[in-house]
């Protein structure tokens, strides 16, 4: 009952910006997490970032940290990732989750996913 879009992906310079999208639809009162996880060539899925969907917290993971910020507009149900310093290995398909659960960090606990939107960083 819960549909995600993303979208802001693209090509970029190493040290380069990109702020991706999520824009949720259909029943998301119910929703306690908003989350960025990514998959890069050859890699499992990987968590990036997720913030509560009504309250204040947010978790980063320790390899994105000081370089991405997760934030939200409720009043237009979109959540936002703003990546910074760029790196190579920043190179994914970036997935935006929805979760019912109280877990931020596990891929597991997320109900929905929007279907990715590349990310690719050179030099």
């Amino acid at each position: 009952q819960v549909q995600l879009v993303e979208s802001g992906g693209g090509l970029v310079q190493a040290g380069g910006s990109l702020r991706l999208s999520c824009a949720a639809s259909g029943r998301t009162f119910n929703i306690y997490i908003m989350g960025w996880f990514r998959r890069a060539p050859g890699k499992e899925r990987e968590f990036v970032a997720a913030t509560s969907w009504r309250g204040a917290r947010t978790y980063t993971s320790d390899s994105v940290k000081g370089r991405f910020t997760i934030s939200r507009d409720n009043a237009k149900n979109t959540v936002y990732l703003q990546m910074d310093s760029l790196k190579p290995e920043d190179t994914a398909v970036y997935y935006c989750a929805a979760n019912y659960d109280s877990a931020y960090i596990r891929p597991e606990a997320y109900d929905y996913w929007g279907q990715g939107t590349q990310v690719t960083v050179s030099s």
